[in-house]
């Protein structure tokens, strides 16, 4: 794994352009951030932590269920300091609890995105070696769940009643008009292998006490395709995690302590969302209300009836809400500050979003292995439009030339990378993309851009061809190698380009076998059970022969340009 080899500090013109109050060199807490939240329980165990759909769990319930699920985990599963536990759940209290409880235990979080295909979580769970998962009854999430075990991937199951989440009302409702979407739990051949998440709060042990190095014990294994499309484990410390958080309240001037209630619809199986709309609020004492999916009336019924104030958001998010005419700026009169992130945020979308708002729009930019933020524009004051604003405080950052790794000035294109306590330990098992990943003890983004004299930093392009899709990755290996498993597909090359709603979408091109006739209706069917919905493309093109290098390998840059050309006549 790389380590540093410089010494001498960068220039750092960013500091000089910090809002008032905010400190770069200030002490950045790296208590474990189970330990935090457990505090902030304490502190005032009365108060709303969670909401739910207008079901409520106080930080001394938040409590209470941590520590009995910690306790389980050890005595019932034998979990201890690095046991990995997957976690495939949806926004629900399930979640937190499952999160600091693992923590708690000792384990590492390996989290799962639900929309996942089973190959794509047969490769987590079997490259991180979760024993255990803990999921939900929802049929299509379980089915995915219940599939892992059967393949051997996953041991046991620690599994989640729905309708426990609910307030009463709906949670009769829902086991009435909603049975059939629950799973029928403890069929062979694994019914000896299911827990219930219910049974074990219940149990009410007490976990025993587990020594924590913040900076060398593993606290979560995100896992992110970087740019390679296959997916790696980030290991993420302990202190990386507090170390974000520390940064992120920092950067906030109060905004992430009560009386703030911070919405939590991005999912927080996602990088962004684990730390911004669960961690820093939580461990601050502050409200966390949470939707189980994105739906606009549903978020709208939350302004309502929680007068929330705080929205991290995706750029797709941000625009579903600022194009519905049925949305008025009186429906989002408490919003006082959004904050994007996952992707790029269109100019367009800005500016229709602020004719619904008048929230404070930062923008902010992170990646899975710097925990994520690195830079974000002002919470509290305007920043510079069109920039990813300014490097958190601890953290460092530069830009360097693509072809000579040497730094380039202010004002000059260059792949931005990242120093900072928020900067991961490496990836699981994997020694050569650990070090691919550092320059010089610099994390390598991938990105590139620019900073300004003031030292706000500018994004204009990504080195690879990672598409990012409402906040996720999209490979463009992954939908090709779908395609071509196609009996009449003879040839397939994917790019990314513009969306408005998502930021951007995949668009494949196709060329047919000779004598061979499909069509898209007919390809899109076919790769329904091979990709998620994120990897669909947006239009499959089909040509009688795609573009090639010199050397014969398929080029991606005269699609762009043909697309763009194509888009721009229309």
């Amino acid at each position: 794994m790389a380590t540093t080899t410089d010494t001498a500090a960068p220039p750092r013109p960013w500091i000089a352009s910090y809002p008032e109050g905010i400190a770069w060199d200030a002490p950045i807490d790296i208590r474990p951030v189970h330990e935090q939240v457990l505090a902030a329980c304490a502190k005032n165990p009365s108060a709303v932590a969670l909401d739910f759909l207008g079901h409520t769990t106080t930080f001394g319930d938040l409590a209470k269920k941590i520590i009995a699920f910690a306790g389980a985990l050890q005595r019932q599963f034998g979990v201890t300091k690095g046991s990995r536990v997957a976690l495939m759940l949806p926004n629900t209290p399930f979640y937190p609890i499952a999160y600091y409880g693992v923590l708690r235990a000792g384990g590492i979080v390996v989290n799962c995105n639900p929309l996942y295909t089973v190959a794509e979580l047969s490769h987590i769970t079997s490259n991180a070696g979760a024993d255990v998962m803990v999921t939900l009854d929802l049929q299509q999430i379980y089915e995915k769940a219940e599939k892992l075990v059967e393949a051997g991937h996953i041991k046991s199951l620690v599994v989640c009643h729905f309708p426990d989440a609910l307030p009463l009302v709906k949670k009769i409702l829902f086991s009435v008009a909603k049975r059939k979407d629950l799973a029928k739990l403890g069929g062979a051949p694994i019914a000896d292998r299911i827990a219930r998440f219910h049974d074990m709060i219940a149990r009410n042990e007490t976990p025993d006490a587990v020594v924590i190095d913040p900076e060398k014990d593993i606290a979560i294994q995100q896992y992110t395709g970087g740019t390679t499309g296959i997916p790696k484990g980030a290991l993420l410390t302990h202190a990386n995690i507090a170390a974000n958080m520390s940064q992120i309240d920092k950067w906030g001037c109060g905004l992430f302590y009560p009386p703030s209630k911070v919405i939590a619809v991005l999912p927080f199986f996602h990088i962004f969302a684990m730390t911004v709309c669960m961690n820093v609020p939580l461990c601050n004492g502050a409200q966390v209300v949470m939707l189980p999916r994105f739906e606009l009336k549903a978020l709208l019924d939350i302004f309502a009836r929680t007068r929330a104030n705080v929205l991290p958001a995706v750029p797709t998010l941000l625009n579903a809400i600022a194009r519905a005419d049925s949305v008025t700026p009186e429906q989002l009169a408490s919003l006082e500050v959004a904050i994007s992130g996952g992707a790029a945020l269109p100019d367009e979308v800005r500016a229709a979003f602020g004719k619904k708002s008048k929230a404070i729009l930062a923008e902010g930019y992170g990646l899975t292995e710097a925990s994520p933020v690195v830079c974000c524009a002002a919470l509290r004051v305007a920043s510079k439009p069109m920039s990813i604003g300014l490097p958190l405080p601890g953290t460092d950052i530069r830009f360097v030339d693509i072809d000579s790794g040497k730094a380039v000035g202010i004002g000059e294109d260059g792949e931005l990378q990242v120093k900072g306590p928020q900067v991961m330990a490496g990836y699981f098992g994997n020694e050569e993309a650990s070090r691919d990943a550092f320059m010089d003890g610099w994390l390598r983004t991938g990105d590139v851009g620019h900073m300004d004299e003031d030292g706000y930093v500018f994004l204009v392009d990504r080195i690879k061809d990672l598409i990012i899709c409402s906040g996720f990755n999209v490979y463009p290996r992954t939908i090709e190698e779908a395609l071509m498993t196609h009996e009449a597909v003879e040839e397939t090359n994917v790019i990314g380009v513009p969306d408005e709603y998502r930021g951007e979408a995949p668009v494949a091109y196709v060329k047919l076998k000779p004598g061979q006739a499909v069509t898209e209706d007919a390809l899109r069917k076919f790769l329904a059970t091979r990709l998620n919905k994120i990897e669909m493309p947006k239009e499959i093109i089909f040509k009688d022969a795609l573009p090639k290098t010199l050397i014969g390998k398929l080029s991606k840059k005269e699609l762009r340009e043909e697309y763009a050309q194509t888009r721009a006549k229309q």
